[in-house]
């Protein structure tokens, strides 16, 4: 797991309650890992931080948790600088960024998945949570203590009530990266690129559309808690079986 250091999103002002721009970079991030670790079969990323898990079997490093947590979140701190004026281009990177991680080896393929289930429902009530607390401090004008206190013992009921009643906002319409996270797997995708062909008794090439098909990491906002998406895609443990 790659976690961002919270005080930085402070000091270069996100935008609150999510930050488009940040989450896409955390997800350029994530990609670029998976695209140098090829081992790692599935990542998912909420808010500030992402969650990379590697084959069973995987034998890179031989195996050291130390050497899996330096690689992965150095390799995530670098391409998080490297990329920055990509995702915000008016945004000025005050200071390099701090990322903090650890190391879990989970005992059966069910328990990785009650993991990340777990960590989507966690994206779930984050969200939620800080989408109505946001909408009482921006809109209603309340201080952030203010808002503390009016939504301290609700639940997701009354805070769906809140936002629609008081802000017209239907919770169910926000975007599926706020209210799911970010699943990253590879994926067989097919590329269309130009290609120019020149046959023997031509002086001059033709350019043709040609397709081929390549194995990429690619960005996921979908339900991973239950058994549909694993269904859907079983290759992702399927040396693990």
């Amino acid at each position: 797991m790659a976690k961002l250091v919270v005080r930085f999103a402070e000091k270069h002002s996100f935008i609150k309650p999510n930050d488009s721009r940040a989450l896409h970079l955390m997800t350029k991030c994530a990609q670029t890992v998976m695209n140098e670790l090829e081992d790692i079969v599935i990542a998912y990323g909420q808010s500030d931080e992402y969650s990379f898990v590697f084959k069973r079997k995987s034998n890179w490093f031989k195996r050291r948790a130390s050497k899996f947590m330096t690689h992965v979140v150095s390799q995530f701190a670098s391409s998080y600088v490297f990329y920055w004026r990509d995702y915000f281009e008016d945004q000025p990177l005050l200071y390099p960024p701090g990322f903090d991680g650890r190391v879990i080896v989970y005992p059966s393929n069910q328990t990785l998945k009650d993991y990340l289930s777990w960590r989507q429902a966690d994206c779930h009530i984050n969200n939620l949570y800080n989408t109505v607390f946001w909408a009482l401090v921006q809109q209603s004008g309340l201080t952030p203590l203010q808002a503390q206190e009016r939504l301290q013992g609700t639940l997701a009921a009354d805070k769906n009530e809140i936002l629609f009643s008081e802000f017209n906002i239907n919770y169910n319409n926000e975007p599926l990266m706020y209210r799911k996270g970010t699943v990253l797997i590879w994926q067989k995708v097919e590329e269309i690129t130009t290609k120019e062909v020149k046959l023997p008794a031509e002086m001059e090439g033709k350019k043709m559309a040609v397709t081929r098909t390549r194995t990429m990491v690619v960005p996921l906002h979908c339900n991973i808690i239950g058994d549909a998406f694993w269904k859907e895609h079983p290759e992702i443990l399927d040396e693990d079986s």
